[in-house]
């Protein structure tokens, strides 16, 4: 059976489904996605379970739940992106939070306006907020989780009413209430990476017959060994073989290559990747359920699955805390009286007071408080921080993965070098008049090195001569007649069976590729003579150098992993003075990572669609701001200045949010443990117990909010 689970918000509710579903007779194999929201399981045919039996006990639990067929990773995920999602508001929870705030308010002003009756406008919120959240609890213990984080927020409310501090109750009630809310916003926010990924393929392809006529098919439906045809701009709807046509195409979100791949008969080509110049036809290799972005899609879902974020610290807390503060307060009302002969009401008294002390309030906000400081403090910097259990991490982190292209470089291409190997007649300046006519013959192509060499020119003010009869050769040159000459530009390779090349022009175009630069040749085509080079690379981000040194200094390993040639990444890794892999795939990445978790807390920085498999599998996924939605989406921050040295700014934040946390922890629990031994014994009532516990809960924000004033190196 599979069914769609809707309302998890955090990784604590897989196990509580899991272990109600656990308790069923007859069900067995039980696996929950928190990632796709997806449960499978298998049901005895002979069982006392039904079907029904199951969807009533989920929903029971405050969940909703709906039978799924079978279908493909991708058309599940296509199909999510196709549904409109709620907005906060209109949302149960958002519905909830909205309504007890409003409660909240109209109590507060009664009770500025009425103060006979602010008391009982509170109790009204108070039980309106609570019921929803006592029934879960309810429904949890009777299914096996009885010390559940509903179960100790319902109690300590009940027993600050009873105590009669209906304000207090309501400040549990309405804190807790928008903790849900933020979780589950947080969590489809995830999810949404995962939806993203799927529009990446076209939802139409054209499909050729054995006439050779063409029809619209949509993607989905394309089989094994159909011929489809990709025009240029297109995307290439299914993963296969080019059987007729040349193009450049752009393999950047399947591979992070930097640069266009000219590719021709026989070549593989990737669902998702960007038809630049001519038509192609291609034989299909692989169905819509098993095509390269449905395998990234699978990898994202699995990674995050696999990588639960931290449970919240009460929830673990709780497993201890709930139960022992709470026999703790029955034996104090129930002993003293039974085996002392105390009086009963001075001993309920003690009890109801003990609750109060025990109310988590200064223990829920010691860890949210430091940590909406520390995301306050981020996002000003431009850290888009996407939940605490990020923050967290991040300061753990001894090993940083970085992507290249776009991440360690700016992403696009930029002319480095121009070499003139003879004077031209247009110009006395030999590099001017070459870099002239490059930009002259390049005029008509859309190829992103075109621009590149275009804009250099027009950057120092060249003229650039108006060329005729411009055309390309699909993948390998593009041609035009410039001032009566015919001239073509080339790679190396095209250039040597073209022309004659020298020994010293030949040394000097390794010598720029050993730099990792891509050159192009400029010659021409009826002498047949080399007038000059231009080399290009991705340059590196000004920053770069400077944010690995001090990540370094922090105690901090870094590595760069890109699908660009190793001659590339082996250059620009030496300038670095950085670890580094070269030509791996989405998976390469994934394994590497793997690899490295074992050994090491890990964060992966990337900017690109190809990328989104490793952000979610390694410990904290990072992203450009400037990179795609899918990445961004999919990562636990985004850098929105796109600046190499705020990682070591976020690391720096962490751990300085992390000690905070820790103090307040130190503050919450240590006043509780004084209060509640004083309380015991008699020593301080009823109002020293509220005073303590405001008080507490005083300390705790005071502290959290010294965070505010962090400074990168300040020891806050």
């Amino acid at each position: 059976m599979q069914y769609h689970i809707e309302g998890m918000d955090c990784a604590s509710c897989v196990g509580k489904i899991e272990t109600a579903l656990a308790r069923m007779p007859g069900v067995s194999d039980i696996q929950l996605n928190f990632a796709t929201e997806k449960l499978e399981l298998t049901l005895a045919p002979d069982g006392a379970t039904q079907f029904s039996d199951i969807e009533k006990t989920i929903k029971r639990l405050g969940f909703g739940i709906s039978a799924t067929s079978d279908q493909s990773i991708a058309a599940n995920s296509a199909n999510q992106s196709a549904t409109e999602h709620q907005r906060w508001w209109q949302s149960r929870k958002g519905k909830q939070v909205v309504g007890l705030g409003l409660l909240m308010s109209i109590a507060y002003a009664l009770s500025l306006l009425f103060p006979d009756y602010g008391m009982w406008a509170f109790a009204v919120a108070v039980i309106v907020g609570v019921f929803p959240f006592a029934r879960k609890a309810l429904a949890l213990a009777m299914t096996g989780t009885p010390f559940s984080i509903e179960m100790l927020m319902s109690v300590a409310a009940l027993g600050a009413l009873i105590i009669g501090e209906p304000e207090e109750a309501a400040a549990v009630v309405f804190l807790f209430s928008v903790g849900e809310l933020l979780e589950g916003v947080a969590a489809d926010r995830a999810r949404a990476g995962i939806r993203a990924l799927a529009s990446l393929v076209p939802k139409s392809a054209i499909l050729l017959d054995a006439q050779g006529g063409q029809r619209d098919v949509p993607a989905a439906s394309l089989q094994v060994n159909d011929l489809v045809l990709v025009r240029p701009g297109d995307k290439v709807s299914a993963d296969g073989i080019i059987t007729q046509g040349n193009s450049s195409l752009d393999d950047s979100p399947i591979t992070g290559e930097s640069i266009p791949v000219a590719k021709t008969v026989g070549d593989d080509v990737f669902a998702g990747s960007i038809n630049m110049e001519g038509a192609l036809q291609i034989r299909v290799e692989k169905t819509a359920a098993d095509n390269t972005i449905a395998r990234i899609i699978e990898l994202v879902e699995q990674a995050q699955a696999s990588k639960a974020p931290t449970a919240r610290f009460i929830e673990k807390f709780s497993r201890y805390y709930t139960p022992a503060v709470m026999a703790i307060a029955a034996l104090v009302i129930i002993i003293p009286p039974l085996a002392m002969g105390g009086e009963w009401a001075t001993w309920l008294y003690r009890g109801l007071a003990l609750l109060l002390i025990a109310c988590p309030c200064a223990l829920v906000l010691s860890t949210p408080a430091a940590i909406a400081s520390g995301l306050a403090v981020g996002a000003r910097r431009g850290l888009l921080i996407k939940g605490g259990s990020a923050l967290e991490i991040i300061g753990r982190v001894n090993t940083v993965a970085f992507d290249k292209t776009g991440t360690l470089t700016e992403g696009k291409p930029r002319v480095t070098d121009v070499v003139a190997f003879t004077k031209d007649r247009m110009d006395s300046q030999g590099e001017d008049a070459i870099l002239a006519l490059f930009a002259s013959v390049e005029s008509a192509s859309s190829h992103p090195l075109a621009k590149a060499i275009i804009d250099h020119a027009k950057a120092a003010n060249i003229a650039i001569p108006i060329a005729s009869k411009a055309y390309a050769t699909a993948g390998k040159a593009v041609h035009a007649t410039v001032a009566g000459r015919a001239l073509a530009i080339g790679s190396p390779v095209y250039a040597a069976n073209e022309t004659s090349i020298t020994s010293e022009q030949n040394a000097q175009i390794a010598a720029l590729q050993n730099e990792g630069k891509t050159v192009s040749v400029l010659f021409d085509e009826q002498s047949r003579e080399v007038l000059g080079l231009v080399a290009l690379r991705d340059e590196l981000r000004d920053d770069a150098k400077e944010g690995i040194a001090q990540l370094k200094a922090m105690g901090v390993r870094s590595v760069m992993l890109t699908g660009d040639n190793r001659l590339t990444a082996q250059a620009l890794a030496s300038h670095l003075d950085i670890e580094w892999e070269a030509e791996l795939l989405p998976e390469d990445k994934l394994r590497l990572l793997n690899e490295m978790k074992d050994k090491t807390k890990i964060a992966m920085i990337g900017d690109g669609i190809n990328d989104a498999p490793a952000l979610a599998t390694a410990d904290v996924g990072i992203a450009m701001g400037g990179g795609t939605d899918v990445a961004i989406e999919t990562a636990d921050v985004a850098l929105m200045k796109s600046r190499v040295t705020d990682v070591a700014h976020l690391v720096a934040l962490s751990r300085a949010t992390m000690s905070n946390i820790h103090q307040n922890v130190i503050f919450a629990l240590g006043l509780k443990a004084v209060f509640l031994i004083t309380t015991v014994l008699g020593i301080t009532g009823l109002w020293i117990a509220v005073l303590a516990d405001t008080g507490a809960t005083v300390l705790v924000t005071l502290n959290a909010l010294r965070l505010l004033r962090f400074k990168t190196g300040s020891s806050t």
